[in-house]
């Protein structure tokens, strides 16, 4: 039976498809306008889980995970790069390329379908249209904006009460808006990008995006709806209030949500420069190790992202590298791998709400009966493969340039062990290590 703690209650559920044998799901995607981070990674590498454990069930998933390639964001850093030349386009084909480089090398599957905005504008368009007929939005002047007072349910997914929202809105000026926490389903704009609507020229707003890419693909309503903690309020809320006005059904039966990366405690910020961009982290770790470093931390619990923790997580990572070296090449079926008691008790965990750690805790707790078991041993692997998404292959070896300052070090270390001052050498190391300097003693 497999469980899943759902952000609508705020309790672990079983998990229960619209279908028997088919699972709808969506997970919001990138606003390509730079590389992506390990916040991404998180939130891709936790779905790409799900949506693996979810085919061991032998569900037909259909995985829907959107671009939004037309945002406020993307056209700034268009204009600063290009100039006024309308460049946005070739903006986002540069980072959608990036960033399904870097999901290969962390080993994701692709999902099913990948849809971009801008190929969506008349889906959009009709969308809202739906909504101003049912009187849950209202134009004002060329905009269009979705009434909350029309949508009484608002506020469930996040727990907040509309009062408590308004009472914290930032007051606006001459605004058209009925109310303060109103959101825009379609915003004017006369320069370009921009597109023809009922309403004039304008863009789609980010919240009616996703309401409206999810009933094109997979319908009005879906077993589960994923992304970052940050996405609760107000994007999934606004998600709601969207879909769920217009259809008076349930839009999705499960939400699912991960939580933030923090780097030293705090959450990952580009206003912060805490930033770290998966281009820049590959050039250091090699994505499975990553991928190994986000799955021993369970999804809804903060992950300290640290270059040390990072390079201490190698040594773990190569453990299993080497346990499972012997059996490498050899497959089994996917009946032979379930009826490994080890395979059972890591499968146990994996349906407790995703429970990687503990996962990972019966794999290392196992290391003894693995090495004396090869049926054992071929069976954890493939789960590890197929299942989990890490490849297990050895790692590259890495060249690391010896610097004045890791020389000194090196130098400092040999000296101490020469005086046998053991505390001192073991601090070096500790030192070197950190830095990715593995030393090999000698005898003295």
């Amino acid at each position: 039976m497999l469980k899943i703690t759902n952000t609508l209650t705020g309790q672990k559920e079983e998990f229960i498809p619209l279908n028997k044998d088919k699972v709808l799901m969506y997970v919001c995607g990138i606003t390509p306008y730079d590389f992506a981070h390990i916040g991404h990674a998180r939130v891709y590498v936790i779905f790409d889980v799900f949506n693996r454990l979810l085919k061991q069930f032998d569900y037909n998933v259909l995985y829907c995970r959107n671009f939004t390639d037309i945002d406020d964001k993307l056209v700034a850093r268009s204009h600063k790069e290009f100039g006024d030349g309308i460049h946005y386009q070739e903006l986002a084909h540069r980072y959608i390329d990036a960033y399904h480089d870097d999901l290969q090398k962390l080993n994701c599957l692709p999902p099913t379908y990948e849809p971009r905005v801008t190929k969506h504008i008349d889906q959009i368009i009709e969308f809202i249209q739906e909504l101003i007929q049912t009187g849950k939005a209202y134009i004002a002047g060329n905009d269009v904006y979705y009434h909350i007072e029309q949508f009484p349910g608002y506020g469930k997914l996040s727990k907040q009460k509309l009062d408590d929202l308004r009472a914290g809105a930032r007051i606006e000026v001459n605004t058209l808006k009925k109310d303060p926490l109103d959101f825009a389903l379609w915003k004017s704009e006369r320069e370009e990008p921009y597109w023809q609507s009922p309403w004039g020229t304008g863009r789609p707003g980010w919240h009616i995006e996703c309401s409206a890419l999810a009933r094109c693909y997979l319908g009005n309503q879906i077993d589960i709806h994923g992304g970052g903690m940050d996405l609760i309020f107000p994007h999934h809320e606004n998600e709601i209030a969207q879909t769920e006005g217009l259809t008076n059904k349930i839009f999705a039966h499960y939400w699912v949500h991960n939580a933030f990366v923090r780097i030293n405690k705090e959450k990952m910020s580009k206003s912060l420069g805490n930033f770290f961009t998966l281009h820049d982290i590959f050039k250091t770790f090699d994505p499975m190790i990553v991928r190994y470093l986000i799955l021993t931390h369970h999804y809804r619990a903060p992950l300290d992202f640290s270059i040390e923790d990072t390079n201490a997580l190698e040594k773990s990572y190569q453990k299993l590298i080497n346990t499972f070296t012997p059996v490498i090449e050899q497959k089994i079926s996917d009946a032979e791998m379930k009826q490994s008691e080890i395979v059972r008790q890591m499968l146990s965990f994996l349906c407790d709400d995703l429970n990687t750690p503990g996962m990972f805790g019966v794999l290392f707790e196992n290391i003894k009966t693995l090495q004396t078991n090869t049926k054992e041993l071929v069976a954890a692997k493939q789960f590890i493969q197929s299942v989990v998404g890490l490849s297990l292959q050895a790692l590259p070896i890495t060249q690391v340039e010896i610097t004045p300052t890791i020389q000194a070090l090196i130098d400092e270390r040999e000296q101490a062990r020469a005086q046998k001052d053991w505390a001192r050498a073991d601090i070096l190391r500790k030192q070197l290590q950190d830095m990715g300097i593995e030393v090999q003693d000698k005898k003295i």
